[in-house]
């Protein structure tokens, strides 16, 4: 089963790539996951691992599988019966905005079944994190990728 949703905003690239890199602050600024916990450091690289928690789903842990720098990335988390990929893209748009997309896909044999039960909460939340990731790529503190300086200035 497939699941996507893309949004334009009018944050730069290095914004958007900056929150988008940031994933364990994605519960600050999603409804959709209460919790995300790095396994193997905190870094969005190939091979890491994330403990996610969500409303009303179970905790699943996601491995990064893919990063392109500025990019994109892509994970996946391995449940019974049923393998989901989720990626992250970014697109740079006329007038400095940038095209976020965010989509997922269900594989084996139970994930028509899973779909079943959880498609329209999979969409909801699939909506939510790119919305949440328009406005945090928005956000007057949002860093630009590259900054090493906090929101605070330190």
């Amino acid at each position: 089963m497939d699941y996507a949703e893309t949004v334009v905003t009018t944050a730069g690239r290095g914004r958007a790539w900056a929150a988008l890199a940031d994933v364990t602050a994605y519960p600050r600024w999603t409804a959709s996951m209460t919790s995300v916990e790095p396994l193997d450091g905190p870094a969005l690289a190939v091979g890491n691992r994330f403990r996610i928690r969500q409303p009303g789903l179970p905790v699943n842990i996601w491995q990064v599988r893919e990063v392109r720098e500025g990019e994109s990335y892509v994970w996946e988390a391995h449940a019974p019966g049923v393998r989901t990929v989720a990626y992250h893209r970014l697109e740079s748009e006329a007038g400095g905005a940038t095209r976020i997309s965010i989509g997922i896909r269900q594989t084996g044999p139970l994930a028509r079944l899973v779909a079943l039960l959880i498609s329209a909460k999979t969409r909801r939340y699939v909506r939510l994190e790119a919305a949440g990731l328009k406005a945090a790529a928005e956000s007057r503190d949002a860093p630009e990728a590259g900054d090493t300086a906090t929101a605070d200035g330190r």
